[in-house]
């Protein structure tokens, strides 16, 4: 996945773990370095900064109530395709007639993807991750990925949090893309099944976040499932509009 070898074993690193440990066994190098400690305030802006020159990038480790690391996570880089190899708009749309007919009442054909809204934070996308990183920090251990691009954390990992939902991460991956590129979107943290991205650029009209809300239902159906009962508008008045951070769990 990245473009420049992986440095994380020769990276002076505080005290963690590199992690190689897949469903089939070692994989033939780390695929991510989490630390012992949990986060501290400044964490993600000071890994950002030691790794992006060498083709990491930063995210937050949520153990969840149990307390599992990344080794407990069933990764799956075998699994896993490349991320440009999918277009977000075929992913989006396939998910949507497959799940929209059974569990939204206001289903209709595709829409199409959301525009991009007008208006973005006062703060850069890295600025915003990097406050948000910060207010979650005390939840969460640091890690490093290689990755030249947030988006494409989850599959640089294998991750298999969607496994339920989607056997290959990449075409979930496909969409992060996409969302970076419209609405400034970091990938935060991730959980055993959950994600947080803190978004640069969110809807600030109801059209806009209502438009969007189709393509949350898409990626992660259980958002929606075991969210508002009146479905996507009141997802999209409570959950996007004017947003800074979109919270994901597949069951």
């Amino acid at each position: 996945m990245a473009t420049l070898p992986n440095q994380l074993p020769r990276l002076d690193l505080p005290a963690g773990t590199l992690v190689d440990t897949t469903v089939d066994g070692p994989w033939h190098e780390p695929l991510l370095w989490y630390a012992d400690a949990p986060a501290q305030p400044g964490d993600w802006s000071r890994l950002r900064a030691t790794g992006r020159p060498l083709g990491l990038l930063p995210v937050l480790i949520d153990g969840g109530r149990r307390d599992e690391g990344p080794r407990d996570w069933q990764l799956r880089p075998g699994d896993t395709t490349y991320p440009g190899d999918h277009d977000a708009e075929d992913v989006l749309s396939e998910n949507w007639e497959a799940y929209a007919d059974d569990e939204i009442e206001e289903a209709a054909p595709w829409p199409g993807l959301a525009p991009v809204p007008a208006a973005s934070t006062p703060e850069t996308p890295d600025e915003l991750a990097a406050g948000i990183a910060d207010m979650i920090a005390d939840t969460a251990r640091p890690a490093l990925v290689p990755a030249r691009r947030s988006a494409d954390i989850p599959a640089a990992i294998g991750w298999s949090g969607p496994l339920n939902h989607e056997n290959d991460v990449a075409r979930l991956c496909a969409v992060l893309r996409s969302w970076e590129d419209r609405f400034d979107i970091r990938v935060v943290a991730l959980g055993f099944d959950t994600m947080k991205v803190s978004v640069g650029r969110p809807p600030t009209t109801e059209a806009e976040a209502y438009a969007l809300a189709a393509e949350h239902f898409a990626f992660c159906p259980d958002t929606i499932d075991s969210g508002p009962p009146d479905g996507l508008r009141e997802y999209a008045d409570k959950h996007l509009l004017g947003q800074e951070v979109w919270v994901f769990w597949w069951d």
